[in-house]
C-alpha cells in the first residue's frame, strides 16, 4: 500500500527485514520506552508465537524501514480480546491483535502509524476477526493515535505481566464489524 503524500510504502514483513526493525526498535526504545521492557531476544519478540503476518513501513525514496506492526492470534492473557469475547459472546478465535506497532523517531510525523495500523486492521478484518489492541498508560502518543483512526475504548484496567510488573492499559477495539 503506498501512500504518496509522505512517501512511504507498507509492505509484508521478511526475514530480511528484522535486523532493520531491531535497530528502529532499540531507536524507539531508547526515546520513548516503547517496549517498557526490553526483550533479551527483540527479534524473537517481534515474531512471536501467535504472529499471523507483520507489515513494515519504510521510506519510499531510500527503502529504509521506518516502522512496523504486527497481527497475532488473540491468546487467553489478552485483555482486549478477553474484554470484546466477554461483551461480544464470541470466541478468541473471532479477534485479532494489532501489536508491536512502533515508528521511528526520526520518522514520525509522516503517517507511518496510522498506515500500518489501517493495514493490520483490513487484514484482519479480511479474515472476519475483531482488531483489538492495548496500550499501556503512559504511552499518550499511541492512544491518541488509535482514538484519530476511530478506535472504541473497550476499558481501562490493571494487568500483570510476566515478572511481576503491574501495569494500566487502554484496551481499543476497531469501529465497524469484523
Amino acid at each position: 500500500m503506498r501512500n504518496d503524500n509522505d512517501a512511504l510504502l507498507v509492505e509484508e514483513r521478511t526475514a530480511d527485514d528484522l535486523a532493520a526493525c531491531v535497530r528502529v526498535l532499540a531507536d524507539v526504545h531508547a526515546q520513548g520506552a516503547y517496549p517498557l521492557d526490553w526483550p533479551g531476544d527483540p527479534a524473537g519478540w517481534l515474531a512471536p508465537q501467535a504472529l499471523d503476518a507483520a507489515w513494515v513501513a519504510r521510506d519510499a525514496a531510500s527503502g529504509e524501514v521506518v516502522g512496523h506492526v504486527a497481527l497475532c492470534r488473540a491468546t487467553p492473557d489478552d485483555l482486549a480480546a478477553a474484554l470484546w469475547c466477554a461483551a461480544e459472546g464470541a470466541d478468541l478465535t473471532r479477534t485479532a491483535v494489532v501489536s508491536r506497532l512502533f515508528v521511528s523517531p526520526a520518522a514520525r510525523g509522516r503517517g507511518a502509524g496510522a498506515l500500518l495500523v489501517r493495514r493490520a486492521a483490513a487484514a484482519a478484518r479480511a479474515a472476519h476477526r475483531q482488531p483489538l489492541l492495548d496500550v499501556v498508560e503512559s504511552d499518550v502518543a499511541a492512544r491518541a493515535l488509535y482514538e484519530r483512526l476511530g478506535w472504541r475504548l473497550l476499558a481501562t484496567a490493571r494487568q500483570v505481566w510476566d515478572g511481576g510488573r503491574t501495569v494500566t492499559l487502554h484496551c481499543f477495539a476497531a469501529g465497524g464489524q469484523p
